[in-house]
């Protein structure tokens, strides 16, 4: 199975800018999308291409957070949301299951905009580590993707020393990864892959990091 997860900034825009064009040269089996930014009634048909199942979870409040699972084969169950009121009604977390093997589209919260966001993100972490501890111990395969906004190492963060006290980078998010890595057992399967530095998942746009 190909599985591919993006954070798209919106899928309006992403879609209007060839996104489902892209993908559809990725050979993926399952998408996974994050920070959807549009309520049920905004998704057209152009975000629900031919020969894929769609899901959404959207976020309550309009033009924010949300997150989408598409997948070739039709699942046996999808899940919406993981059990926090607060940040369920965010859209955070959608699960397909395909046999034994369940596929999880996240979006952690970010905590840059004020400490008010990242007490909301810290809540996200202490009611989500029970549930990866139970997935341990229930029988199933899991492939968590997403964007967890959260460097863990210094080599996953270019300027590192310089975001050693903002969101993202703080010793109590980083703590968390490792307890969810070496206590638990999860595996950051692209660090697995590439262990070399300069190897990023995610750029800022702003003064065009990326290029």
């Amino acid at each position: 199975m190909r599985v591919v997860s993006l954070n798209v900034n919106g899928i309006r825009s992403a879609t209007s800018k060839g996104v489902f064009d892209w993908l559809k040269h990725q050979q993926a089996d399952v998408i996974c999308l994050q920070e959807v930014k549009a309520q049920e009634d905004q998704i057209t048909e152009a975000m629900r291409p031919g020969g894929w199942h769609a899901f959404f979870n959207c976020a309550q409040k309009k033009g924010y957070a949300g997150v989408a699972l598409y997948s070739r084969v039709e699942p046996d169950k999808v899940h919406v949301g993981f059990g926090s009121k607060e940040h369920d009604d965010e859209g955070r977390y959608l699960q397909a299951d395909f046999g034994k093997l369940s596929v999880v589209s996240l979006y952690l919260p970010s905590g840059s905009a004020g400490p008010h966001r990242q007490e909301s993100k810290f809540r996200f972490m202490e009611h989500f580590l029970p549930v990866l501890k139970k997935f341990l111990h229930d029988g199933r395969e899991y492939i968590l993707c997403g964007d967890w906004n959260i460097a863990h190492k210094e080599i996953d963060l270019k300027n590192w020393k310089s975001n050693r006290k903002n969101s993202g980078f703080l010793p109590e998010e980083r703590a968390w990864l490792t307890r969810i890595f070496d206590e638990l057992g999860w595996v950051d399967v692209f660090r697995k892959l590439n262990d070399k530095p300069e190897q990023y998942t995610w750029w800022s746009n702003r003064g065009q990091a990326w290029a």
